[in-house]
C-alpha cells in the first residue's frame, strides 16, 4: 500500500548528556518517513525555506522517499534547539523559529490522492482534517497530537479524531486527551471518539497498544546508551505504520509485529544523534533486532 505522510521537517540543535549537534535534519515528517522507507514506499508533504539544500533533500531521496509533496518557499526553514537532562525523558525546549512552516498548508499533489495509507503527523488538527477530508479512497490513516492541539484546540481536534483509525501519543497526551489516568481506562474513552487503533507510546517503558478486542503492552529494547531520544515517537509511528502499509493486514495480531517494528525503529534512531543511525541501517539489522524483541518476551505456557 502506498504510504503518505504529512508534517514538519525541520533543522534541529540538540544537546544531552552524550554531546551536541547543531543544524541537523530533524521534523515529524522527517523521521517517520525515513522510518517507514524501511518497509515500504514513502510520499511525504511537508514546507522548507530557501536554506534547504539540494544536500538535504538527497537524505529522502537516498532513502527512496518521493517529494513531490515537499514544498520550497521563501523564507528559512523550521528551527527547533532543546536540550536532555540526564534521565533524557523529555526535552527542555530552549528555542523554537516556525519560520515557514508557521503558514503551513499543506498542498496534496493529485498523484498523491489514491494513497491508500495515510499519517497525520503533529500539526494544527485544523489542518489534519482538511488532509483527510481530501483523501476520502485512505484504508488506514493514523493521527498524531500533543498537548499544544488538546488543550488549545479540543474541540477541532475531535472532529478529526472522528475521521482516523489510528492515534499514537504518549502516555501524558492519553491522560490528558480522555481525563482518566488508568491507561485502560483512559483507551475506552479515547476509542469511543472515533480511533479503532490507539498506540500509546511509553518512552523507556516501551509502548501498549488499544483495540476493540485486546489489549497489548510491549516492553522498550533495552539499550546501553541512549545518545540523543529526538524523533524517538515519530520514528515509532513510521516503522508501525511502515509495516501496516507493506503488509496491508490489519488484523491483531498483524497490528502486535507493527508495534514491535516501531519499536525496533525507535530503539535504533535513539542509539545516535540526528538521522545517522537510521540512515546506517541495513535489513538483515533490523530483522535481527525484531527477532530479540520476540525472544524478550516469548515464554512457554
Amino acid at each position: 500500500m502506498s504510504l503518505l505522510v504529512v508534517g514538519s521537517v525541520a533543522f534541529d540543535h540538540v544537546r544531552t548528556p552524550h554531546g551536541e549537534a547543531a543544524e541537523i535534519l530533524g521534523g515529524a515528517a522527517t523521521y517517520f518517513s525515513v522510518a517507514a522507507s524501511w518497509f515500504t514506499p514513502v510520499r511525504i508533504v511537508a514546507v522548507v525555506g530557501e536554506d534547504f539544500g539540494d544536500q538535504h533533500l538527497q537524505v529522502f531521496r537516498d532513502r527512496g522517499i518521493d517529494t513531490a509533496g515537499l514544498e520550497r518557499t521563501d523564507g528559512r526553514t523550521f528551527r527547533w534547539r532543546a536540550e536532555y537532562t540526564d534521565d533524557m525523558n523529555e526535552a527542555r525546549t530552549l528555542e523554537t523559529q516556525l519560520n515557514v512552516f508557521e503558514t503551513f498548508a499543506p498542498k496534496i499533489p493529485a498523484a498523491y490522492l489514491e494513497s491508500e495509507c495515510v499519517f497525520l503527523a503533529n500539526i494544527d488538527p485544523v489542518l489534519q482534517l482538511r488532509v483527510r477530508q481530501q483523501l476520502p479512497k485512505a484504508q488506514l490513516v493514523g493521527l498524531d497530537s500533543m498537548n499544544y492541539w488538546i488543550t488549545g484546540k479540543l474541540d477541532e481536534l475531535k472532529k478529526t479524531l472522528a475521521t482516523v483509525h489510528v492515534l499514537v501519543i504518549n502516555e501524558g497526551e492519553a491522560q490528558m486527551l480522555s481525563g482518566r489516568s488508568n491507561l485502560k481506562q483512559a483507551a475506552a474513552v479515547i476509542r469511543e471518539l472515533g480511533p479503532e487503533i490507539l498506540v500509546i507510546k511509553r518512552g523507556r517503558y516501551g509502548a501498549s497498544l488499544f483495540t476493540r478486542d485486546s489489549i497489548f503492552f510491549a516492553p522498550a529494547y533495552p539499550l546501553e546508551t541512549v545518545r540523543d531520544p529526538t524523533g524517538a515517537g515519530d520514528t515509532f509511528a513510521g516503522g508501525f505504520m511502515g509495516h501496516l502499509a507493506k503488509t496491508s493486514d490489519f488484523s491483531d495480531g498483524n497490528l502486535r509485529r507493527a508495534v514491535i517494528c516501531g519499536s525496533v525503529m525507535a530503539s535504533f534512531a535513539v542509539e545516535e544523534f540526528g538521522l545517522e543511525r537510521l540512515l546506517r541501517l541495513s535489513a538483515p539489522e533490523i530483522t535481527a533486532r525484531f527477532r530479540e524483541f520476540k525472544n524478550l518476551t516469548h515464554f512457554d505456557v
